[in-house]
Parts: structure tokens; C-alpha cells; sequence
């Protein structure tokens, strides 16, 4: 008798179909079951508003969450960087598999790094495209400190449109997350890997988060066999500042959870945290290290500590959207 295949709900952009597909590859291989994809439509997909304009928070993940609970689907994959903080009782995170690249990356116009358009610039500002106000944030930042002048332009749309406005001369170059140019096989089109002093990325960029019903045991049991417990502890601490910040996703918010070994040991995570204004003018940029969490209350608890430090810097004030 042939098993009942898993249903998999996953976003219809490109990216989401890829990343997806990968993860019904790997549940296939530890289930034994077919699994099949159904695409949802989000808010997020459909609104053509600013990702800062429409909250962010949710506007990705609502109608997977939906789904799962209304059955029509088994599990969902979301990048886990859409995800808000707060997890509903009634879904389990059932893995966060081994993160991608968590950086930020620059695809310019001729080839050009980011030193490289500055320089040939020629007086006018370097026109760079992003929708995140952290992305902005950190870039006016940078250009501030390195005398360079950049005006960072709102923009929206799948990676074809954006590195679309880079190639075609109408913007010098966009911002993206190198995990998403890699997962839907296009790394090769970046022109400079910003490194993570650059540019912080986003609580939870490169990783992705594999969610089922609370009540699905069976299935979340499964799943888990798919869970990178480095990663998930580094996720947690990222999102643990996040929450204790109470900003949303779309907030200028940075936090990167690293590992530091000697050897191959690895003995201490170092947590680094930044708000800013999006102009740049002004950054709270944090960094505590600890030993690896051993549980997920004490990767919350570091994230939670950092929080406190960045609030006592200011950081409440940098932030345009404060949780209700």
C-alpha cells in the first residue's frame, strides 16, 4: 500500500519553491513517505507596499500557519527570519536545519565591490537598493564613516526585479541575503560578500524554520531528526534579542549568534546585536559572549542580556516601530 504523502505548504515566490523543495527532499529521506508541495498565497506576496510600510512581522508566514491548522496542509516551511517571535501554543517548531550563509550581499552594476562603486562614483551618492531599514541603517552608517556619499532607494519585488534595477544602470547596486542567491543557484551574480562588521545581518537570516501542529507527535518527532542544534541555539539567542527589544521584523534591528572554537572545539558563542537609525546618524552596536547555550531557556537568556544592554545604550529610541 502506497503512504500518504506529506503535504508541504510553502510561499509560490521562486525562493520560497527552492528552499522548500529542498526540505521535502531531506523529510522524504528521513520519513520514507512522499512528500508533495502545495503553494499558499501570503499577504506579503500579494501587497505591492513596502515591506517597512506593512509591519513585516507575519505578513509572510499568517496563511502557512492557517493552513496548518485548518489541515490543509502537514507541515510549512518558512525562512525563519519572517518568523514573529512569539511562537503560538498550538505549532511546534519542529527543526531549523543547518543555516546558509548568514550574510548580507552587494550585486552592482560592472562588477563593482562596495569600495569599488564608492570610489567610482565620481561625486554623487552611490544609489543602492534595499527594502530593510536595517540594510539602510547599517549602509548610511557605513557611508558615514568611510566619507562616502550613498542614498539608499526603497525597493520591492522577487531577486529577478531587484538584480534587474543593478543590471540595467538604474540603481549601482542591491542588496540581497547571499543564503537566498544560493539556494536558487545564482551566488555567482554577487559582487561583494559584505562581511558581518559591514553589515549585520537580520535575526535568523540564512536559516529556516520547519513547522507542524502541536498535535501531529508523530510528525514533529520526524521532522526534529532534521534539527541543527548549533544553529537552532544561535537563532534562538538572535530572536531572543529581537523580542526583548519588542521590534518586529521590518525594525532596523541586526543580530548574529557565532561560534568560536579553538580548533575544533567549540567552546563560547558570541552574540552581536545593532539598532540604528535608518540614516545611519546613530547606532547602538553590541556584543556579549558566553559559553554555548545548553538549552533553549539559556539561549533566550542571552539574548535577553544583550537586550538589556542595548536599551540602557538608547536603542528604544532608534527603533520606528515599537511592539503594542
Amino acid at each position: 500500500m502506497t503512504q500518504k504523502a506529506l503535504r508541504l505548504g510553502t510561499r509560490r515566490s521562486m525562493l520560497a519553491m527552492a528552499q522548500s523543495g529542498q526540505v521535502a527532499d531531506a523529510v522524504r529521506q528521513v520519513t520514507g513517505r512522499p512528500v508533495e508541495l502545495v503553494e499558499i498565497t501570503t499577504y506579503g506576496d500579494t501587497s505591492r507596499e513596502h515591506l517597512a510600510q506593512i509591519g513585516g512581522t507575519g505578513v509572510f508566514v499568517t496563511a502557512l500557519r492557517d493552513a496548518l491548522l485548518s489541515g490543509e496542509v502537514d507541515f510549512a516551511v518558512h525562512s525563519l527570519k519572517d518568523l514573529p517571535t512569539a511562537q503560538p501554543d498550538d505549532l511546534v517548531l519542529a527543526a531549523v536545519p543547518v543555516r546558509e550563509d548568514p550574510r548580507d550581499v552587494l550585486v552592482a552594476r560592472d562588477g563593482l565591490t562596495l569600495t569599488e562603486l564608492a570610489a567610482a562614483a565620481e561625486g554623487r551618492p552611490v544609489r543602492i537598493g534595499t527594502g530593510s531599514p536595517r540594510r539602510m541603517s547599517q549602509l548610511n552608517a557605513y557611508a558615514r564613516s568611510h566619507g562616502v556619499a550613498i542614498q539608499t532607494v526603497p525597493i520591492r519585488g522577487n531577486i529577478d526585479t531587484r538584480i534587474g534595477f543593478a543590471h540595467s544602470g538604474e540603481l549601482d547596486a542591491v542588496v540581497l541575503a547571499a543564503a537566498g542567491l544560493n539556494r536558487i543557484g545564482r551566488i555567482g551574480e554577487v559582487t561583494d560578500f559584505l562581511p558581518v562588521d559591514t553589515m549585520l545581518p537580520a535575526p535568523g537570516q540564512g536559516a529556516l524554520a520547519i513547522e507542524c501542529t502541536a498535535a501531529d507527535a508523530d510528525l514533529a518527532a520526524a521532522l526534529a531528526e532534521l534539527d541543527d542544534p548549533y544553529t537552532r541555539v544561535a537563532v534562538t539567542a538572535e530572536r531572543s534579542l529581537l523580542a526583548a527589544l519588542e521590534a518586529g521584523c521590518s525594525a532596523p534591528v541586526g543580530a548574529y549568534a557565532d561560534l568560536l572554537a579553538d580548533g575544533q572545539v567549540v567552546h563560547e558563542m558570541r552574540l552581536r546585536g545593532v539598532v540604528g537609525t535608518t540614516d545611519g546618524s546613530t547606532l547602538v552596536q553590541l556584543s556579549i559572549t558566553g559559553p554555548v547555550p545548553a538549552s533553549h531557556d539559556e539561549a533566550v537568556a542571552l539574548g535577553r542580556e544583550l537586550a538589556v544592554e542595548m536599551l540602557a545604550k538608547g536603542a528604544a529610541g532608534l527603533m520606528g516601530e515599537r511592539a503594542l
